[in-house]
């Protein structure tokens, strides 16, 4: 029996326990839960990124979009499927009116899952995206738990002030700009291997993929635009 995607997930859960439990003990419980799923995003997206370029850097033919998935390749898939699964039970639990990010994680887990599980096949650019989404993971946690103590500690909010449009706008070069070019060149791969023999991906797992994933990169979209919209607005009542 494969045992990694549980303790992936066992060692995540303790990241969030220890977060909410020791680190974070001092918090209020307005911000509390939500910083300790801040704890298991870092704890995810750095070394999720290494992982996954090494799989792809690895992998025998990395321009072969259909090639089947490597041991080491089908580990970073679960690694990740276990941290987007709690994360998805804490916005469930918690966070039951943030549709954008339920709906983002059921997305990503859908394709991982089916990947991983399913098709077998596929993984280069699916790791090639996670490593464009996941990029901006440090940044965008650091932001996060700054801005949950603004209204506490000056430092924080100064800090947040001060990353805020470095990080949006890293944000919105990796989400809205590299993510679409990735996911074309995954459409373009699909489209032109269509009967061909050598494709191990069925027509209704890429077609579904490219869905999930366009609605996701959607997603991602009107999130950061929310965001620059409030960063101007904040910018603008400063000044005047």
């Amino acid at each position: 029996m494969d045992l990694q995607l549980p303790l992936f997930f066992a060692m995540f859960l303790f990241v969030y326990t220890f977060a909410y439990s020791v680190l974070l003990r001092n918090w209020g419980p307005k911000h509390r839960l939500e910083a300790s799923s801040c704890f298991i995003s870092l704890a995810h997206g750095t070394p999720v990124v290494i992982l996954a370029a090494i799989a792809i850097l690895q992998s025998p033919n990395s321009t072969d979009f259909a090639a089947p998935n490597t041991k080491f390749q089908a580990l970073v898939l679960e690694y990740s499927i276990a941290y987007f699964s709690l994360d998805l039970l804490h916005c469930l639990l918690f966070s039951p009116n943030d549709f954008v990010f339920i709906f983002h994680h059921l997305a990503v887990l859908y394709v991982f899952v089916t990947c991983n599980y399913i098709v077998g096949c596929g993984a280069v650019p699916i790791l090639g995206l996670l490593v464009v989404a996941e990029l901006s993971s440090g940044c965008q946690n650091a932001w996060t738990l700054a801005g949950y103590r603004r209204t506490e500690m000056v430092a924080a909010a100064k800090f947040e002030e001060f990353v805020a449009p470095y990080f949006l706008t890293f944000y919105s070069v990796l989400r809205v700009g590299l993510a679409p070019v990735v996911v074309c060149k995954m459409g373009e791969f699909y489209v032109g291997s269509l009967g061909m023999s050598g494709n191990l991906i069925p027509t209704w797992a890429w077609i579904s993929w490219m869905c999930v994933i366009g609605l996701a990169i959607f997603g991602s979209v009107l999130w950061v635009g929310n965001h620059w919209l409030l960063w101007f607005h904040r910018i603008t009542n400063t000044k005047s």
